[in-house]
């Protein structure tokens, strides 16, 4: 089984420092999300039962790098980079296309995976229109995939309930972050990692134009106005009498 999957490299959010209500991502280091490497865990495990082979792709505009080494020590094969910096602030249609352009670059593919939502935006929306672009089945919100000869059997988590697909390949999945927990590589993946192929394209190159999407505009990402009064307390004494007043009932 030949399977492809997309994984996005976002700002590590446990880094992110809030100045004058937005995030300041200079100087902050990139990870891969969460869900994506749950997508990946799952593709290593259909890989070790199907004797398979695992492309990782990924879009943007820099740093591609700095993150595909731990895709491939956690099992991949190899890499497919589309980088350019048209894709910086992307939106998802461009981003589909981009990705779309990719599979058909590494040529045929049995499965194809994301995350269910990106850790930055978790729009959703990339799995559909990829699907749409290739022409093939697509399904969402699966939490467990089993190969069982030629078919694939796909459990997805709804809102109230599980719903069970027959679906033969090639398809496209989204997956939930609970349908692996991602290994931790050993010393030796990681340098085993170093040697597998990773190429890198540019948006020219697979033949994938701006106006592929609409574009999105991102007019602000301005965090929420807090309620914090900034009251200095002098003493525990004066502290008391505050949480009484404030309290309900007024210095009951």
């Amino acid at each position: 089984m030949r399977i492809a999957v997309a994984m996005k490299p976002v700002p590590d959010l446990l880094q992110i420092r809030m100045k004058d209500r937005r995030p300041v991502l200079e100087d902050v280091p990139v990870v891969l999300g969460a869900i994506d490497r749950s997508a990946l865990e799952i593709a290593v495990e259909l890989k070790e039962k199907t004797s398979g082979h695992i492309v990782v792709l990924m879009a943007g505009d820099g740093r591609l790098e700095d993150t595909v080494k731990e895709a491939l020590a956690a099992g991949a094969d190899e890499a497919l980079l589309i980088r350019d910096a048209r894709l910086n602030g992307a939106d998802g249609s461009l981003s589909a296309h981009a990705l779309a352009a990719g599979v058909r670059k590494i040529g045929p593919v049995d499965l194809l995976l994301f995350g269910e939502g990106s850790t930055d935006n978790y729009s959703g929306q990339v799995m559909s229109r990829v699907s749409e672009i290739l022409g093939i089945p697509q399904a969402g919100y699966v939490r467990d995939i089993v190969v069982e000869g030629e078919t694939l059997i796909v459990t997805r988590s709804l809102e109230d309930e599980e719903e069970i697909l027959e679906i033969r390949p090639p398809a496209a999945f989204s997956v939930l972050s609970e349908i692996r927990e991602p290994r931790i590589p050993s010393v030796t993946a990681i340098l085993k990692a170093r040697k597998k192929p990773a190429t890198v394209l540019s948006l020219d190159e697979l033949g994938v134009g701006t106006g592929s999407g609409a574009g999105v505009e991102t007019v602000s990402t301005l965090a929420p106005m807090t309620g914090r009064k900034g009251e200095r307390i002098p003493s525990l004494e004066e502290l008391v009498r505050v949480l009484r007043k404030e309290a309900p009932g007024g210095g009951a």
